[in-house]
């Protein structure tokens, strides 16, 4: 356990074919989910007419380069490091679960395609990876769900009281749970616990990424955009926000 490929041992009553399909899938239910939210809210609509009116009301004029480095700044700003979140222990539990659902969704990918079946053997490193990857999860997910979440630490309520924002954490962990119970199960050798834990998890996987268009799926792509533009507007003049010093006289 924890260095084998589990998903090898899936050839007892699944054609690799089956997993690998489904996974192409999955894929495509991002791609829509995200482009019907997308649609949906005008959100595509709202991010062209911002950009123009960005570009009509700049003050100063800026260079490819400039973009460029503006966009660099982003990335590892808003995307790597997490940098818009105040409260440490908020930035600490998204990294890890950012990082290890990365880890955990590359490591599936690869070992399902690369390595589908006990006749090409995954490197021991892959198996790691996936479990030290669901393991982040985990850890970061549980650890918002309990204790962080704003209506949790701030307003009191039960961490059992659910609302639609939490359909994408519940949903990402009760997959990568059952992943891990699934896995477990398969040392016992009964196909029946192995059946139903795989099934299981799977239903919340597909839950997971067919829900893209009412979870906060979506957000991940777009926070970024929401970034780079806001940047973008600092740097050329156009934007109508505030600037720090403003708002420290403010004070």
């Amino acid at each position: 356990m924890f260095t084998g490929n589990p998903f090898a041992d899936l050839t007892v009553f699944l054609s690799p074919l089956v997993m690998q399909i489904y996974i192409v899938l999955m894929i495509l239910a991002v791609a829509i989910g995200t482009l019907f939210d997308m649609l949906h809210k005008s959100s595509a609509r709202f991010f062209a007419r911002q950009w123009k009116k960005s570009k009509a009301a700049a003050k100063r004029p800026l260079s490819g380069m400039d973009t460029a480095s503006i966009a660099a700044r982003t990335i590892l700003k808003e995307v790597a490091t997490s940098g818009e979140f105040c409260n440490p222990k908020r930035r600490i539990s998204h990294l890890l679960t950012f990082y290890g659902f990365l880890l955990y969704l590359i490591t599936t990918i690869v070992m399902v395609f690369g390595y589908p079946t006990q006749a090409t053997p995954a490197p021991v490193i892959l198996p790691i990876l996936w479990n030290i990857g669901a393991l982040m999860v985990l850890i970061g997910g549980y650890w918002f769900f309990f204790f962080l979440r704003v209506n949790v630490a701030h307003e009191g309520h039960s961490p059992f009281r659910l609302v639609r924002a939490d359909l994408f954490i519940v949903t990402l962990l009760a997959s990568v749970t059952f992943a891990f119970i699934w896995e477990i199960v398969q040392t016992a050798g009964n196909l029946t616990a192995i059946k139903t834990a795989f099934g299981l998890y799977i239903f919340f996987t597909t839950l997971l990424f067919v829900s893209v268009p009412w979870s906060k799926f979506a957000h991940m792509f777009y926070k970024p955009v929401v970034a780079f533009q806001r940047r973008v507007e600092e740097a050329n003049g156009s934007s109508d926000l505030p600037t720090p010093a403003a708002r420290n006289e403010r004070r």
